[in-house]
């Protein structure tokens, strides 16, 4: 008998999960993996934070706590606790009552969930998110109804920095009402971030193009060591008077990866559209996955809440933004200590998790083949992946397939 299933077809696969797998397979000893998005220690393991262990056998030891569903919109006091980091606690739309937050499933369920909410409330069609990018931006909006989706300038591959000039021309010339992605900080993939000024100047254009921002913010904390700092240019476009949606990931700068603990905050302009704002929310999770888990939720409020594991929380997310930046360093040093071809000094101004280091596709195809080094394609690599013990083997393996195209030319 024939099935329904007959005619379905492959998809093709994600490439970080297909690396990884590739990675786990291969048995060479000196293999190292640079493509998944996880912190990794000195010693190449995962890391479960110390405070976050703290939390976790105080919410397992209060009895108080039972498993009944949490509200639709989730945890409330995780959500305060996250839009109160996000925005600081000292916010004058919080304080004015403009700004909520709404649990959800990790950073890329309050992208799919922001999307939904734009795409039915506001009848927006148009989305620009930048180039290159996280490939999740694209499938999530599209996968959320909007119709076109643009890209807008942002990397110059052979200068190796913020295409700037080209982002604000593309802006410029977006339809009025057009959603702007942009990444609150630690852009994914290149790690490179505006400075304030051009954060301002980019403010300036949404304002004057009436375009709408809708932030993702994975990063928080995770890329500088200071949660303030990686949220400047969150806060500023609310100073200024912007209504926007923020995605927020606990994964990074918690290590709360499988938990899948996220929040959408949503400022508005006036606190009297909250109530129907939250109840469309409220129908899209209701009909998508009714509510969110509780636990790691409750991890992120205990801590947040707690002005002592708070402390230890900061702590922990310096270590590991300092670790980050410290193998920048080496992983510079000797490449410019080899005299590898090439001007590699963005690999040090990059900041958080990736770096788009400028290796080209047959260079990275040869980095896998030749040297079990795993990365994505595009050349963008973990820089977690890298410790005191691997970064000189990855330097001279770079420096090889470079050469090597060099000598090609």
């Amino acid at each position: 008998m024939s099935s329904v299933f007959d005619g379905v077809k492959g998809g093709p696969a994600i490439e970080v999960f297909a690396l990884n797998r590739a990675f786990i397979e291969d048995k060479d000893p000196n293999k190292a993996n640079l493509g998944v998005g996880a912190y990794r220690t000195n010693e190449g393991k995962p890391w479960v934070l110390p405070v976050v262990r703290k939390a976790e056998i105080q919410v397992a030891s209060n009895e108080e706590i039972n498993h009944e569903y949490l509200p639709v919109l989730g945890n409330e006091a995780f959500r305060n606790a996250a839009t109160g980091l996000l925005l600081g606690n000292d916010s004058i739309a919080i304080q004015e009552n403009r700004a909520f937050g709404v649990q959800t499933l990790s950073g890329t369920g309050a992208l799919r969930l922001g999307a939904n909410l734009l795409c039915n409330l506001m009848d927006r069609v148009h989305f620009y998110y930048s180039n290159p990018t996280w490939e999740n931006h694209h499938k999530v909006f599209t996968d959320a109804g909007f119709k076109h989706a643009n890209v807008y300038r942002y990397w110059d591959t052979n200068r190796h920095v913020i295409d700037f000039e080209g982002l604000i021309a593309d802006l410029k010339d977006a339809p009025e009402h057009s959603v702007i992605i942009l990444h609150a900080c630690a852009h994914n993939p290149t790690g490179m971030d505006p400075t304030q000024e051009q954060w301002k100047e980019i403010a300036d254009v949404m304002e004057r193009k009436n375009l709408f921002p809708f932030f993702d913010s994975a990063y928080q904390g995770f890329a500088s060591g200071d949660p303030d700092r990686d949220a400047w240019a969150v806060r500023y476009f609310v100073e200024r008077g912007f209504e926007l949606v923020c995605a927020q990931s606990f994964a990074k700068n918690f290590g709360l990866y499988c938990e899948r603990v996220g929040n959408l905050t949503v400022v508005q302009r006036n606190p009297s559209t909250t109530a129907n704002v939250q109840s469309q929310l409220t129908l899209l999770v209701r009909g998508a996955y009714s509510n969110p888990p509780a636990f790691g939720s409750r991890i992120v409020e205990l801590v947040l809440n707690d002005e002592e594991l708070r402390a230890e929380w900061m702590e922990s997310i310096q270590t590991m933004s300092n670790r980050i930046r410290a193998m920048r360093e080496a992983l510079v040093g000797n490449l410019k200590q080899l005299g590898t071809p090439g001007n590699w000094n963005h690999i040090i101004k990059q900041i958080g998790m990736f770096s788009y280091t400028g290796l080209n596709e047959e260079q990275v195809a040869n980095l896998i083949k030749d040297h079990h080094i795993y990365l994505l394609k595009s050349g963008r690599i973990n820089m977690c992946g890298i410790n005191e013990n691997n970064v000189e083997y990855i330097a001279k393996a770079i420096y090889d397939v470079v050469t090597r195209t060099e000598s090609k030319l």
